[in-house]
Order: C-alpha cells, then sequence, then structure tokens
C-alpha cells in the first residue's frame, strides 16, 4: 500500500491598516508566497499553519513599536509570535499552529528597496522571511552566530522565491 504524504496548509491573513497604504500588484500573493516557502525551507512541509500580516504605514509602526517595545521610533517590520520552541497556539476551528502576527510598514519599505537598490517586491519578501524567521524562534538581537545563521536562512529561501541578490 502506497503511503500518503500529508500536506502542509498555510493561510496568510493580510490585511491593509491603514487606508493611505498602496501595495504594487501581486504583494499579496508574494507575502503567501515568502510565508510559505519559509516553512518549507524549515522543514515543516507536513503541517498546518495560520500567520497574520499587517501591512500599514510609519505613522502606525512608530505608534506600536513604541507601546510594545518602548522604542519611539518607526521600523520596517514587528514580529509578535504566538508560541516558542515550536510550541503554538492551535486554532481550534481549523487545527492549525498559529505562528503570530508580522506587521509590516510599507513606507520603511519602499525606502529600503530605495537605499539598498533592489525592488519593493524583494524587500517585502524580505522583511516577510526575516518576521517569519523570529515566529519561529530565531532572533538577532545579540548578534553573533545566530545573526549569521538567520542571514544565510533569508537569503536561501529569497533564492528559492527568485528573489536572490545578484553577486558579481
Amino acid at each position: 500500500m502506497k503511503e500518503v504524504q500529508k500536506k502542509m496548509s498555510v493561510k496568510v491573513n493580510i490585511s491593509l491598516k491603514q487606508k493611505k497604504v498602496k501595495l504594487p500588484t501581486g504583494t499579496k500573493l508574494l507575502i503567501r508566497k515568502a510565508c510559505i516557502a519559509t516553512l518549507e525551507f524549515e522543514g515543516l512541509g507536513e503541517e498546518n499553519f495560520e500567520v497574520d500580516v499587517s501591512i500599514v504605514n510609519d505613522d502606525m509602526i512608530k505608534e506600536m513599536n513604541n507601546e510594545f517595545r518602548n522604542i519611539d521610533a518607526s521600523t520596517d517590520v514587528l514580529s509578535f509570535p504566538l508560541g516558542a520552541d515550536g510550541v503554538y497556539d492551535v486554532n481550534p476551528e481549523t487545527g492549525a499552529k498559529m505562528l503570530g502576527d508580522i506587521v509590516i510598514s510599507v513606507d520603511h519599505a519602499l525606502y529600503q528597496a530605495d537605499l539598498y537598490g533592489h525592488g519593493i517586491e524583494r524587500e517585502i519578501a524580505f522583511l516577510t522571511v526575516h518576521s517569519m524567521l523570529h515566529l519561529l524562534g530565531y532572533d538577532h538581537v545579540n548578534g553573533g552566530l545566530e545573526q549569521t545563521v538567520m542571514r544565510e536562512k533569508e537569503e536561501s529561501v529569497l533564492e528559492a522565491l527568485g528573489l536572490a541578490i545578484n553577486k558579481v
């Protein structure tokens, strides 16, 4: 008898929290792909997950950064994990593991895309992957090896998405 392989299911809830926020066409699909690619890269392809992504402007992310981190400045992305050490709350209706919330400032993403000389698509994908790794327990606050590991994983996922940095 042939064994049936269970397929991953990922529900990515994306909401625009400010009316003034405008996204390029295809951005929501790109965010979903970045979430799925991160989970697949981490070898979590046989489980069900749920993640919430909010797209905001700099004013709103500054308020959130101040409220939750006591940092009175805007930032590019915030991550709010719902679990630790691989243990997550489960949505009782779907059975999906709820990873947490990602908040992306589109203003900051546009600025950084220009600053680093790449497209907004790559920047949004990078911020999504970066935040997904935080939801999965990675951190880079103290720098060092963990920051290096995180950066390598981010680049590997972006490469899988066709958004790698062209190295000369």
